[in-house]
């Protein structure tokens, strides 16, 4: 029930569709220009700076927000609230990226992504994460390739320092916060799979590059 609860408050929280939002109220639709998505990268792209810095903050508390209420709400579940967190964050990514109102036509869930590493209050996954994902886009300038990299960061960080006992978490839910790390990392990878075909057709757009 409590897992039920955490995903069902995530994807609430998760249909808060940043980028769409900033787009409207600039008077488009963002999914109608760029790569169609409504995520941070496309809005800054389309909009410029200051409006993925906007949307990509957002796209981040959306996630850190209700992480810290499931933390609250579930403290006494020591063993298990690093968990509840995970699912938690895992129901924002399917409210941004499966948004029902927008016939299921969101972003790619990174940014949300971000936010669940960040949740997760432990610098070492944070900071391997931040550092592939931005070495990554450093040295190819494909964003598409350093979230993919990144989220696949997550997952085998994730699982090392869990498997050895480095993070706060009952052994009993040991594998199973595995899964769901790793549910996060083929969402994202399967998020990207167009821009996976263009990366290897070599047609993938690269940051900062001209139109």
């Amino acid at each position: 029930m409590e897992r039920l609860i955490c995903l069902a408050m995530g994807y609430i929280f998760g249909l808060f569709e940043t980028g769409f939002i900033y787009g409207k109220l600039k008077g488009i639709d963002i999914r109608q220009h760029g790569s169609g998505n409504s995520g941070s990268t496309n809005t800054l792209r389309v909009l410029g700076k200051k409006a993925g810095i906007i949307v990509l903050i957002g796209d981040v508390l959306k996630c850190v927000i209700p992480c810290i209420i499931t933390r609250v709400i579930f403290k006494d579940l020591v063993d298990m609230t690093l968990l509840l967190v995970l699912y938690t964050g895992f129901g924002v990514v399917l409210g941004h990226n499966f948004p029902f109102y927008m016939n299921f036509k969101g972003g790619k869930g990174i940014a949300s992504t971000g936010g669940v590493i960040i949740s997760v209050f432990d610098l070492r996954i944070f900071l391997i994460c931040l550092a592939v994902f931005l070495l990554t886009v450093f040295i190819t300038r494909y964003v598409s390739l350093g979230s993919i990299l990144g989220v696949t960061s997550f997952f085998i960080t994730w699982t090392v320092l869990a498997v050895y006992g480095a993070l706060p978490i009952g052994q009993m839910f040991v594998l199973e916060s595995c899964i769901v790390v790793f549910a996060f990392a083929c969402l994202g990878i399967f998020r990207h799979r167009s821009n996976i075909k263009r990366l290897l057709t070599g047609t993938e757009n690269k940051f900062g590059a001209k139109k």
